[in-house]
């Protein structure tokens, strides 16, 4: 997914597929716990509806309704590519939708407990829209030093520094709190098949040769890689 204005580029099937395999073996489950344990320590009621926007193979969404007390749970998936959105559509609960998110979201004014935004571009208008009163929106960031080991030998995309302050900043223009945003950091031990796979899943699979990364990866053989993440929420008004 890209930002507005711009020519979105869809996951590829292949860069999907990376990334589930990625993610398959563990890697991010620190992430994808710690935001089970933000929701469940904010919301208490006993059904949840999430909204994820950008929400991937579902991934994250997945362990969130796993790890919900809710007694009913219901989630809305939206990726811009196909490819991510029918292995989402495997998430119980979920109904997985191709959509952009720069388009206005697919569900009714306050409707929705969570809005997850994991690593997606942000529309903080319809998040507020879409979110009933005292309804949560976490947005997940990579920090600068995310991946900071790998990522000039594997040809991959930095995360730019100085995103939080502009993050909170957008939020609260369209009525959301701030309520807190925490930084998450653990080092990984990746083998070449999960580097290869780190590399492809993201933006930059979509200029890099999977021949090329493949050999890029098995000279630069096992790593100790750094995860840093910036977990940030935002509550509405009222």
């Amino acid at each position: 997914m890209t930002g507005k204005g711009t020519n979105f580029l869809e996951d590829t099937s292949g860069m999907v597929q990376a990334r589930d395999a990625f993610q398959a073996k563990g890697h991010y489950e620190p992430l994808a716990l710690a935001l089970s344990q933000l929701i469940n320590s904010h919301h208490h009621g006993s059904s949840l509806d999430v909204l994820d926007a950008g929400a991937g193979t579902g991934y994250y969404l997945a362990r969130i309704l796993e790890h919900s007390p809710a007694d009913e749970r219901d989630a809305l998936a939206l990726d811009i590519s196909r490819f991510a959105m029918r292995r989402a559509a495997k998430v119980p609960s979920t109904l997985a939708v191709v959509w952009d998110v720069w388009r206005k979201l697919p569900t009714a004014d306050r409707s929705r407990d969570v809005v997850l935004n994991c690593f997606a571009p942000h529309n903080p208008a319809e998040f507020q829209r879409v979110l009933r009163p005292g309804g949560i929106c976490i947005v997940v960031t990579g920090e600068p030093e995310h991946l900071n080991e790998v990522i000039e030998p594997l040809g991959m995309l930095s995360v730019a520094p100085g995103k939080q302050a502009a993050l909170i900043e957008k939020f609260d223009a369209e009525g959301f709190r701030h309520l807190e945003s925490t930084k998450l950091s653990y080092r990984m031990n990746l083998n070449t098949d999960d580097l290869f796979q780190l590399a492809f899943m993201g933006p930059s699979g979509h200029h890099l040769s999977p021949e090329l990364l493949h050999q890029q990866a098995f000279e630069l053989g096992d790593q100790a890689v750094t995860a840093s993440f910036g977990v940030h929420a935002f509550v509405t008004q009222g």
